[in-house]
């Protein structure tokens, strides 16, 4: 069975940074482009960052951009996410996501293009 389990979420001020982990498991991982996705109270789910199979192209919410940064180790099956900068309005759960499909997708991706399976982590900015 497929499991995505996230971790690293807690509460910081303005200004700091928090790192987010995902440990995947139970598909062959280096064939998946992987993502972020986070979900703000009472707002619609939303895609953060993508990274394709190979780790070779990203995407990033121009919300995020040029503060956030997604890496993979594709050896380990560990997706991460950096977060510095961070701001009030990045207060949302984070979930680690599998794109739907094998292969490499950066371009015009949707959230719905990912699935989930965890309960996802609590990032708030206070």
């Amino acid at each position: 069975d497929v499991q995505l389990v996230e971790s690293g979420g807690g509460t910081v001020q303005p200004g700091g940074s928090l790192t987010l982990s995902c440990a995947a498991s139970g598909f062959t991982f280096t064939r998946f482009t992987m993502g972020w996705l986070r979900q703000a109270p009472g707002k619609g789910l939303e895609l953060v960052s993508v990274i394709t199979n190979t780790g070779r192209n990203t995407y990033y919410n121009i919300a995020v951009k040029g503060r956030f940064s997604i890496s993979r180790d594709n050896a380990k099956s560990t997706l991460s996410l950096q977060l510095n900068s961070l701001q009030r309005e990045d207060t949302a759960i984070y979930y680690c996501a599998k794109h739907r499909q094998t292969g490499a997708w950066y371009l015009d991706v949707r959230p719905d293009d990912f699935e989930t399976w965890d309960q996802g982590t609590q990032v708030t900015v206070s």
